[in-house]
């Protein structure tokens, strides 16, 4: 008998029951949000959540899992909150979506993009730090075959080093396949971080020294807001060719950018009819960029957690949030701070 315990404790984390967060305080079902590990995602997530747990009055936790896996969890309502979902780039999503499981709620980030990009500095030299251009040439993805060497892998010294997303994320799939359109994929290594916080340090490192690096990245973020940084110009969006690049296991990708980002709240079809009131706030969310951008960079710069910097982000930029909530619940908020 004593196993019991322990047997039903297994079980729980075996089935992703257990989350980041107790609310074993309240006995309602907590709401489950996804637990994002990019710094916007994390920071909106706890944004949404002190608005949900204050304003409302509603539990909360957070689940984890790579960005698929919340996608599909999130159309078995496991997960009800994606508080940051790139909506229509990954086949499980459209799936979802197609099925009328999930919804994209709103525009929250408006004038987000993700591509290719290497410091100014590879390009354009820097005199300050006495660094020569390394690729004066260098303006799209095609130009890239001609400078493996300038971005060479140190483990593979033949060929360049291209630093992907990690596994697990849409993006990984997508720009594995761009390397292969792009006829890259024998010129340079697809090398993927562990972590987004392990690729922020690489591409963090080698900007320090004046190294050449070519990665993927994304914004809103603060890396974005801290460094000189160009982005590579590749190929018009074309949507049959984003189709081969989001399919992993398609043969003949074709090269594309990227969909056109559109940051969303994700939500499952029964929170979408349980929580009208929620939807109408969801629906509202509009960060200005400049703003979450400054936020992430401080976020990131004093390692504060997602949480507390969601609190900060909450009491310097009132106007932002009240514009999205009604009055008695936004009133609620302001109290709880």
């Amino acid at each position: 008998m004593k196993k019991i315990p322990a047997l039903l404790a297994g079980l729980l984390l075996t089935f992703g029951l257990t989350s980041t967060d107790s609310a074993a305080a309240d006995e309602r079902t907590p709401i489950h949000f996804g637990a994002i590990g990019w710094e916007s995602g994390a920071l909106t997530t706890e944004i949404l959540r002190l608005i949900v747990e204050h304003g409302y009055g509603y539990p909360t936790d957070t689940l984890p899992g790579s960005t698929v896996s919340m996608e599909v969890a999130l159309a078995r309502n496991d997960l009800q909150v994606i508080a940051e979902e790139w909506a229509g780039r990954s086949p499980a999503w459209v799936k979802a979506e197609q099925a009328g499981q999930v919804f994209a709620l709103g525009d929250t980030v408006k004038n987000a993009e993700e591509g290719w990009w290497v410091p100014a500095y590879v390009i354009k030299g820097d005199p300050e730090r006495n660094l020569a251009p390394l690729a004066p040439d260098l303006r799209t993805v095609e130009d890239l075959k001609r400078y493996p060497q300038v971005f060479r892998d140190p483990e593979t010294p033949g060929k360049g080093r291209f630093l992907n997303s990690p596994s697990g994320w849409t993006s990984e799939t997508v720009n594995s396949q761009k390397l292969k359109a792009y006829g890259l994929d024998t010129l340079y290594n697809n090398f993927r971080s562990g972590s987004g916080a392990a690729l922020d340090a690489e591409i963090g490192s080698a900007i320090r020294r004046g190294q050449p690096v070519l990665f993927y990245y994304w914004s809103p973020t603060p890396l974005m807001g801290r460094y000189d940084l160009v982005r590579l110009e590749e190929p018009p969006f074309d949507a049959a060719a984003w189709a081969t690049l989001t399919d992993a296991k398609h043969p003949a990708p074709k090269g594309s950018r990227s969909l056109p980002a559109k940051l969303s709240v994700g939500v499952s079809a029964p929170f979408r009819q349980q929580y009208p009131d929620l939807v109408a706030v969801f629906e509202k969310v509009d960060l200005p960029i400049e703003r979450l951008n400054k936020a992430l960079a401080r976020m990131s710069e004093t390692r504060q957690p997602p949480r507390d910097a969601a609190l900060s982000f909450l009491r310097d930029n009132p106007a932002v949030w009240k514009a999205w909530l009604p009055a008695e619940a936004a009133a609620k908020v302001e109290g709880a701070l």
